[in-house]
């Protein structure tokens, strides 16, 4: 389906109008006009783009500025942003294969922060046997966050079995948990405080909850230096310096519309019916419902409801993904609660 506007939360298809429960903004912030001021300041500030290297000899301070934000948000000693989260995933990954051999992944673990050389974490649902022997190495872990059709954030509970031969460096994608879970939308890396790990990185895109361009690198001095001493980094440009602008000056407004959505989350709860036949994950503290139903897919759709559905790159079948956004009214929940009911 192509649409010639924004999908909010409402969209127009062959000129017939449809509730909109897909995409990403979760906190609604793409179509919000208090944002998109903020965002336009920005640009007056800023200019549209700004092509150049991050070191170059004209430094602009937003970036710095920005980075020690997120720094203290994250939990984390220092930060770095990138113009894309899969930038900042492939730029964490190629610099760990430099040093290190073995890479394990959790399942289904976004392609962003997949090496192709990674065993899987599990091997028969039991953890993979070469992260229990005695031998003495580097490893990364890379894993989700939160899963692309999980509702619950992930469970570090894996690392207590992991051998203390292990020197583990864990790579933790937030991109679909940044701004959502977490006190004050933190997220999770700075709850993850095992013993085991030599070293956390956390990697994630901002476009979504966040509703600006650009993607975030965050964990150690150290690493962070090295990886903005890498030539990748070096030789591209950087986040859009007018959206770091609005994003700063949007702190309370991402405020209110984190309250407006977990408003929508609890409505949604006590309007669904719970019984045998559910074939749908939905969990109160998180945006989406997922299905496993393709007819509750058509059924929506013949009831003028379009939800995300696509063939996900780590998954088998396709994906029946219902996102709740702060900007649905409470007739939107109705009408989706009905039907799925």
């Amino acid at each position: 389906m192509k649409v010639n506007e924004f999908p909010n939360r409402k969209i127009s298809v062959n000129n017939e109008p449809y509730l909109y429960f897909g995409g990403t903004s979760y906190l609604g912030m793409a179509s919000n006009t208090e944002f998109q001021k903020n965002i336009f300041e920005g640009l007056k500030k800023w200019g549209t783009f700004y092509g150049s290297s991050r070191n170059a000899n004209i430094k602009l301070a937003i970036y710095e500025e920005a980075e020690n934000y997120f720094s203290n948000f994250l939990g984390s000693e220092d930060s770095l942003t990138t113009s894309s989260g899969t930038l900042a995933g492939k730029m964490v990954i190629d610099y760990l294969s430099k040093t290190t051999q073995k890479f394990f992944h959790y399942p289904k673990t976004h392609p962003a922060v997949l090496h192709p050389n990674s065993l899987p974490l599990f091997l028969n649902g039991k953890l993979h046997p070469l992260l229990q022997n005695d031998i003495s190495e580097d490893i990364v872990i890379t894993v989700d966050a939160i899963l692309a059709l999980e509702t619950q954030p992930t469970s570090f509970d894996f690392l207590d079995a992991i051998s203390p031969q292990k020197k583990i460096t864990l790579v933790i994608d937030e991109s679909h948990s940044l701004g959502i879970i977490g006190k004050h939308g933190r997220g999770i890396f700075s709850s993850i405080n095992s013993n085991k790990l030599n070293r956390k990185i956390l990697i994630s895109s901002l476009g979504k909850a966040f509703g600006i361009s650009g993607g975030i690198i965050a964990s150690d001095k150290h690493f962070i230096k090295a990886i903005s001493a890498e030539p990748i980094f070096i030789s591209s440009s950087g986040a859009n310096p007018a959206y770091l602008e609005a994003f700063l000056k949007s702190n309370n407004l991402y405020k209110n519309q984190r309250k407006k959505l977990f408003n929508n989350l609890d409505f949604l709860e006590n309007a669904l019916k719970p019984n045998d036949n559910n074939n749908y994950q939905f969990n109160k503290k998180y945006p989406v419902i997922y299905s496993t139903s393709d007819v509750l897919h058509e059924k929506l759709l013949q009831n003028n409801i379009i939800i995300a559905r696509f063939k996900y790159p780590t998954y088998e079948s396709y994906m029946n993904r219902i996102v709740i956004t702060a900007n649905h009214t409470k007739n939107d929940l109705k009408k989706l609660s009905n039907l799925i009911n």
